[in-house]
């Protein structure tokens, strides 16, 4: 463990540091949670809606029971849709993503631009503690992303997907 900075700024650009890499996290496990319910959203629906029309068909041929069956399998996939709410979560994870990103883009230009021109110690307290409140408040209201949703994440993050070429990380890639 490093010693804490002696300027109270550094330890306050610090901690800004650490919510933005909390936020990158955040935001790309939350991405690949929305890109997975969205993928389940359509392994439900497309299904159920091919059956559907095949059950029709299928009724019209006089085949009541294979009718029957894939109705049955409608009803099933149509179900676990309506309990499920994969397009909904999909979305909530998305808008969760996007905010943790809004919040890290905020800190970084802060902490980069903002703290530098204009800004005493007191003043960029309040502002570390505003970021703070707004991190603290999005992840009391997301939805959890799974672990295999993190660990995505983390490889991602760890192969460069979050950096931006200005920092000397590359072209920045999207999984």
């Amino acid at each position: 463990m490093s010693e804490p900075p002696t300027d109270p700024l550094d330890a306050i650009r610090k901690e800004l540091k650490r919510l933005e890499e909390d936020c990158i996290f955040s935001s790309k496990a939350h991405f690949n949670a929305s890109r997975r319910w969205s993928h389940y959203h359509y392994w439900l629906g497309v299904p159920a809606v091919v059956l559907s029309a095949a059950a029709g068909t299928a009724f019209f041929k006089d085949l009541p029971d294979l009718a029957g069956a894939m109705a049955s399998t409608v009803a099933v996939l149509t179900a676990l849709s309506t309990f499920l709410k994969p397009s909904d979560r999909s979305a909530a994870h998305k808008t969760s993503g996007d905010q943790y990103l809004t919040l890290r883009n905020d800190s970084r230009v802060f902490r980069e631009i903002g703290m530098s021109m204009a800004c005493d110690t007191q003043a960029a307290l309040e502002q570390m503690d505003g970021f703070s409140k707004r991190r603290n408040e999005l992840n009391q209201g997301a939805y959890q992303f799974s672990r295999g949703d993190f660990e995505k994440a983390r490889k991602g993050i760890e192969q460069g997907e979050a950096l931006h070429e200005v920092d000397g990380g590359g072209p920045h890639v999207r999984s």
